[in-house]
């Protein structure tokens, strides 16, 4: 799963690279009546175009990994800018001395004509030093993209993007709503700071998670979190359960880590629930989208029950009669109907388990 996420993300940066170099290759020669020398027709310049997006591509998607398994990730994010700008720098004028290095390797005393050619012709000339501030531009702006996806998910900025949600729409989703046991009591224990650090390595276990079934964080709420899926797709592959239970797995994997830092490891519970919620673009200054249904206030009520039914994740009848329960790696046990607080009628209550387990 993860390898297939990375080939998406270096699908992306080799397709955003493809684009940024057709725009440079078409403004840099479109003002000139003639070619390039080395070009003998317009397929010449979108092979170039292509050849150096799939470089610039490549070496971006490689900055960025290197940058999120080391070190570097835990850095200002203006450090991880400016290290990956100077890697893909460093890396595009590499390849052109190693490209130079080969072409001339027959050449009497190549490596000091390589040095004079690349001095007086390539580095002083104003096309390169033109190349190397779109450069800078076009990775400063796909960085500043990357960042807003991480923050808002991908694709709600692709959907503000493209206006979806700026008149009020009528969608079927499913949510899952991840809450912390005793959190009041760490919180007092632990005291703001180590508190705040413990949500942050809670969820940031939780991420991977997340995007390996194929989810979308809605809304972090203190030591809660919402999560959603369009309905279609949050019932398939046990995909709400999945994402709980390898969460609460995740927690006891590093359960060395907590009780050292923290002196306990900290457990969560969980709720899901489904139906038709309004969804909106909301805000000026700052915007997001937003879900307006009784779903959610359902969803939080159905939550406050898993302490009084000792139960660590429950889900309404609504969803689990969507769910192919023949193909599902978990056993719904029926708690009955019960009338949560604040409504009128009492909705049908499932535990749900992992099959083979005592809980």
């Amino acid at each position: 799963m993860r390898a297939r996420i990375q080939a998406k993300k270096l699908i992306f940066a080799i397709f955003a690279w493809a684009i940024a170099m057709a725009a440079f290759v078409f403004f840099r020669y479109a003002q000139t009546p003639e070619l390039p020398q080395w070009a003998v027709g317009t397929a010449d310049l979108a092979t170039l175009a292509i050849y150096m997006g799939i470089i610039f591509g490549s070496l971006h998607w490689m900055s960025n990994l290197i940058a999120d398994f080391s070190a570097i990730n835990r850095l200002p994010y203006l450090f991880s800018v400016i290290f990956k700008g100077l890697f893909l720098l460093l890396g595009a004028t590499t390849l052109a001395y190693m490209t130079q290095f080969l072409n001339m390797w027959a050449i009497e005393n190549h490596m000091s004509t390589l040095r004079q050619m690349l001095t007086a012709h390539i580095l002083y000339s104003p096309s390169f030093q033109a190349l190397i501030i779109y450069l800078v531009v076009v990775r400063v702006g796909l960085a500043f993209i990357e960042q807003m996806a991480l923050l808002v998910g991908p694709r709600i900025l692709f959907n503000i993007g493209l206006g979806k949600y700026h008149r009020p729409r009528y969608e079927q989703r499913l949510f899952l709503y991840l809450d912390m046991v005793a959190s009041t009591t760490h919180a007092e224990s632990l005291g703001d700071y180590r508190f705040s650090r413990l949500i942050q390595d809670c969820f940031s276990l939780l991420s991977d998670t997340v995007v390996n079934n194929d989810a979308e964080i809605y809304r972090y709420m203190g030591d809660a979190v919402l999560i959603h899926w369009p309905l279609e797709n949050g019932i398939i592959e046990d995909r709400s359960f999945n994402i709980y239970y390898e969460f609460s797995q995740q927690l006891n994997w590093q359960r060395k880590y907590f009780e050292e830092q923290y002196g306990f490891v900290p457990k969560f519970k969980a709720a899901a629930h489904c139906g038709q919620v309004v969804a909106a673009v909301v805000g000026v200054q700052k915007q997001e989208i937003s879900f307006f249904s009784d779903v959610l206030n359902t969803l939080a009520r159905l939550q406050d029950q898993c302490n009084p039914l000792g139960q660590r994740m429950l889900i309404s009848g609504s969803l689990q009669s969507l769910i192919d329960t023949g193909d599902s790696h978990y056993d719904f046990a029926n708690l009955g109907p019960i009338k949560l607080k604040g409504k009128q009628h009492s909705i049908e209550v499932y535990g749900v388990s992992p099959k083979g387990s005592n809980s």
